[in-house]
């Protein structure tokens, strides 16, 4: 397969990326190559732990304030809850007041039913050394989510396909700092709209061993996510523990749709967690101001993941925010402006009151090609989103253009950010090495630390090391043909693309789930509206 674990490790932190530059020229990197190799070729890293500690923006008297502020909307002006009957006449049970499909809701109903949602819960992955625990501390990337276009360098922007959904898969699964395989990585308009969840979900367990995303376009199709887990998993399992988490989109503002509704109904009843999350761009779909839209966040997340709790109490609720701005001249949304960051920062407190776990952020811009645009607006989401202490990271590699594209080059370039989030997240190394006070008696006044003990035991796992920046002279990036950042990101997707091994999946539940898509695809026509 070639020395991917040479390639893709080398930027994911500085040991991983050390020990394998090291295999090129001992036999100890060899034996590790050849582990590598075993485990289809990647060396990855575990979800995040943060050693540091999270930042704040609003103190308890500005968080009282959001959090009532919240409870009045909820109890004045209400949610609505659309299409959905079953939903309404939980609601009624539960004690809130319900006219036609307007809830409102009694102050505190809402935080008292959350009080039954986890505050952390494992969602497990086929292979057990990548199952991820979501919530306190941690923090898992998962890539993009949702755009019907690809983009690439030699084909320029286009519909995504089947094929590009397996590559973006594939990338994920080859990212040592992507904890995630996540969900619909991209749209791929090539198969019928009505049958290509199942090819989507079959393409993450096939070609990943993360743990990955229901459908969530139709409540069948939730029924079918479950269904295939199940083949996976075992029924009993699926059951008892969360092996899939999906997206539920608030219809900001204020309301509900059925389809949201229905899937999310399947998850919870199955004990399938839900990241319930208002969608808004601010201008738009909730007040200009940060505190207003952060207090509309809190209503719809509260009464999504309480409407969880309805369904089954206990069950795995991620609260969710995705709240950017618009510009007020154009009405185009933005990205990577201070506003949203607020929002964030005060949603991930707000998030922690509750005792839930909280989504969030990622790599967000709305840059048409992967330019200093995109880096720039990315890195201002990104970290925000680490800082604020997000414990499910969608987005985090590959968005362009508002979330219109996925990118193979933005993909490669966020994916050495989120190396470095990694490193930064572990904080200060307090050992006796990591003090180094043997170094500075070592070297003493005048000197350089080049050639001390110290240095010469540390230096090639002392430093992160992107696999895609340029850090040569001027000279020597012209005669290697003076790349930009996109065009070695391309060359670096094309290495890990041809050098890609798919991870073992047992034969007998290969077979299962192709004979289960062939027959759900027979029973349909096609339908690609």
């Amino acid at each position: 397969m070639g020395d991917i674990a040479d390639d893709v490790v080398a930027g994911a932190a500085g040991g991983a990326g050390a020990r394998a530059g090291r295999g090129r020229r001992t036999q100890g990197g060899a034996d590790a190559r050849r582990a590598a190799r075993r485990e289809g070729g990647v060396k990855h890293l575990r979800y995040i732990t943060r050693k540091i500690p999270v930042y704040e923006v609003l103190d308890e008297e500005g968080l009282a304030l959001i959090e009532n502020n919240a409870d009045t909307i909820l109890a004045e002006i209400g949610i609505e809850f659309r299409g959905d009957e079953e939903a309404l006449r939980l609601w009624k049970d539960a004690g809130a007041d319900v006219q036609g499909e307007r809830v409102r809701f009694p102050r505190g109903l809402c935080r008292e039913l959350i009080k039954t949602a986890p505050a952390t819960f494992t969602q497990h992955a086929r292979n057990p050394e990548r199952t991820v625990e979501i919530g306190g501390k941690n923090t898992v990337f998962a890539p993009v989510y949702g755009p019907p276009f690809i983009r690439d360098l030699e084909k320029g922007r286009r519909y995504a396909t089947l094929e590009d959904f397996a590559n973006l898969v594939k990338l994920a699964y080859a990212t040592p700092a992507m904890h995630h395989s996540g969900g619909t990585v991209c749209e791929p308009v090539d198969v019928p709209v009505n049958k290509r969840h199942l090819d989507m979900v079959y393409t993450h367990i096939r070609y990943s061993d993360k743990p990955f995303m229901g459908s969530v376009t139709a409540p069948e199709r939730a029924e079918d996510s479950v269904a295939m887990a199940k083949l996976v998993f075992g029924d009993q399992f699926v059951e008892d523990n969360t092996v899939m988490i999906s997206l539920i989109n608030a219809n900001s503002p204020m309301t509900f749709d059925a389809t949201m509704l229905g899937a999310l109904k399947v998850y919870a009843r199955h004990n399938q967690a839900v990241i319930v999350t208002p969608f808004i761009l601010a201008g738009a779909m909730s007040p200009v101001t940060p505190a207003g839209t952060l207090a509309q966040t809190l209503a719809e997340a509260m009464a999504g993941m309480a409407f969880a709790q309805l369904v089954r109490p206990g069950a795995p609720v991620v609260f969710g925010s995705f709240a950017s701005s618009i510009s007020m001249q154009s009405g185009a949304p933005t990205f990577g402006t201070p506003e949203p960051a607020l929002v964030l920062y005060g949603a991930a407190a707000l998030a922690r009151r509750l005792g839930v776990p909280f989504r969030s952020g990622g790599s967000l811009c709305a840059g048409k090609i992967p330019d200093a645009q995109s880096a720039y607006e990315s890195a201002q989401t990104l970290l925000p989103t680490v800082l604020a202490g997000a414990n499910f990271v969608l987005h985090s590699a590959g968005w362009l253009e508002g979330g219109l594209v996925s990118s193979y080059e933005k993909f490669i370039m966020d994916a050495d950010q989120l190396g470095m989030m990694q490193v930064l997240c572990e904080g200060f190394d307090l050992s006796e090495n990591g003090q180094a006070l043997d170094a500075i008696r070592e070297v003493g006044p005048g000197s350089h630390f080049l050639g001390c003990a110290h240095t010469q035991a540390n230096f090639e796992t002392a430093f992160y090391r992107s696999p895609i920046a340029d850090n040569n002279s001027f000279e020597q990036w012209e005669a290697e043909g003076a790349k930009d950042t996109a065009q070695r990101a391309n060359i670096r997707c094309r290495k890990i693309l041809a050098e890609y091994e798919a991870p073992p999946l047992d034969a007998a539940i290969d077979e299962a789930l192709r004979a289960f898509i062939d027959k759900k695809k027979a029973s349909m026509p096609d339908a690609f509206a």
